[in-house]
Formats: C-alpha cells, sequence, structure tokens
C-alpha cells in the first residue's frame, strides 16, 4: 500500500468506512451507506444476507440498518489477518466464510425445522424465542458449528455494527474516545 494509499484508508477508517468495490471501482462507504446504495455483495448471497440481517436485528436493535450484512460480506473480502470480525480472534480458521455460510445455513435449516418457515419470516416473538434456544444450544435439529458459538459471533457482529460509532457510543450515554478523532460524524 503506497502512502497516498494508506493516507485514504486511515481516513476512511477514522469516519468508520470499510472499502467497498463498485463497479470495478474502491469506494469507501459505512456499511449502512453500502446497504442504502445497494452496493453488491461480493460474498455473501442473499438469502445468507437476508438471515444475517434479521438474525442481527433480533441481537441488537438497528444491525439491520447500520448494514450488519454489508460489514460481514466486506470482511469477508479482505485478508483474514486483518478482517474486524469477532471471529478473527477465535479459534476458527479462515476462510471465515465458511463459518458465516455453515452458521447461517444452521439457523435457517433449524428455523425450517422448528416452524417451517424462514428465520427471516418468524415474528419477533418467535425470532427471540429461536435465539434464546440458540444461546442456550436447544435447537435440537441443529446441524451447524456449535449454537453458543454462532450466538456469540453474530451478536459481536451486531454489537460492533450499531454501537461501535460515534452515534452508537451517544446513544449508550459513553464518551467517544477514539485514537483518531474523526473529521465529520458518520
Amino acid at each position: 500500500m503506497d502512502e497516498v494509499e494508506r493516507r485514504v484508508f486511515m481516513k476512511g477508517a477514522a469516519l468508520g468506512a470499510l472499502a467497498f468495490t463498485i463497479e470495478g471501482t474502491r469506494v469507501l462507504l459505512t456499511p449502512s451507506q453500502a446497504r442504502a446504495q445497494g452496493v453488491p455483495l461480493r460474498m455473501l448471497g442473499p438469502e445468507e444476507a437476508r438471515t444475517l440481517e434479521a438474525l442481527g436485528e433480533t441481537l441488537a436493535l438497528g444491525a439491520r440498518n447500520a448494514g450488519i450484512a454489508y460489514f460481514v460480506d466486506q470482511q469477508l473480502t479482505v485478508p483474514p489477518g486483518h478482517a474486524l470480525l469477532a471471529l478473527r480472534v477465535s479459534e476458527a480458521r479462515p476462510p471465515y466464510v465458511d463459518f458465516y455460510r455453515a452458521a447461517l445455513g444452521g439457523i435457517e435449516r433449524a428455523s425450517q425445522a422448528l416452524s417451517g418457515r424462514k428465520y427471516s419470516d418468524l415474528s419477533a416473538d418467535e425470532q427471540r424465542d429461536f435465539v434464546t434456544r440458540l444461546r442456550q444450544g436447544k435447537l435440537e435439529s441443529w446441524q451447524g458449528p456449535p449454537q453458543s458459538f454462532v450466538y456469540s459471533i453474530v451478536r459481536n457482529d451486531a454489537v460492533d455494527v450499531v454501537y461501535g460509532t460515534v452515534e452508537g457510543f451517544a446513544r449508550l450515554s459513553v464518551p467517544y474516545m477514539p485514537h483518531i478523532t474523526p473529521e465529520r460524524r458518520w
């Protein structure tokens, strides 16, 4: 990475922006902006993104609009050692997309077995009940990575994307004390 590219990256990182590729051009956007603009996902399929958004929203209100699927998808495109995903500091080994595909597939299979519907089609109460079972490891038809591990990783992703911003800190009434202060609000 040359010095100019590094400066642009650091400025974008201070703003919470990530590098998304749109029609062959790298653009710095927040995950929320990428979602609003409909940036094409590169690693996750549409149904996987839909499941991740619904699960993220159950775990941290606002995760869908904050762009959890776009955050995870973008992070799956970077070298594993640079990923900002909680999965990176776990025992899971790259490629991390394998974990997300197995976890999201497990969510859908268990939801179908439990209710006959996709997770994203469940009511809010049904989704909360499902997540409680997932956290406790009580989804009997589960086929995927350990349930509590899936819960903790996706919960961390959801919390990161919702509260890991200046605005997220403000919603929690916590002073934002970054190493590099953003030049403008996210």
